[in-house]
């Protein structure tokens, strides 16, 4: 019994100590989803996501595809949900912004962004702390 509780201990110490970006996903993994993600909208919305007038971020499977972004200030953003059944939304926390309403499959919001210059955190609210669903806007001068 002493060892199985010293196993435990550990087991839960470990766990706690995690760190968010012990969870992040790594490269490959992101690029599947994301490869995914450019798919599904593509069957959705009948043309590639960069034929848009405008720049897009696709949610699927708890991740933002991109990840990460550098626009220049006033470019339109459309998060577009291409998840089957999964709601999502977008909320710059950081910097004290609302959270948008909640976006199902097929639906999207769009932002033109009145963000300082420089890298913007920003997190899916129901997904951004336990499946770390999170992205960043780097603005451009």
């Amino acid at each position: 019994m002493r060892k199985f509780t010293a196993f435990l201990t550990a087991a839960l110490v470990a766990m706690a100590t995690l760190a968010p970006s012990a969870q992040a996903l790594d490269e490959a993994k992101l690029k599947k989803i994301c490869e995914k993600a450019e798919q599904r909208y593509q069957k959705l919305f009948g043309k590639p996501s960069a034929d848009e007038d405008f720049t897009i971020v696709k949610m699927y499977k708890y991740t933002f595809c991109p990840r990460h972004l550098k626009i220049k200030k006033g470019t339109k953003v459309r998060w577009v949900n291409v998840d089957k059944r999964t709601s999502h939304s977008v909320w710059f926390k950081e910097q004290g912004g609302d959270e948008s309403d909640r976006v199902f499959s097929e639906e999207f919001v769009d932002m033109v962004l009145d963000l300082p210059p420089g890298v913007n955190p920003y997190i899916c609210g129901p997904h951004g702390e336990k499946e770390g669903m999170r992205g960043t806007i780097t603005l451009l001068p």
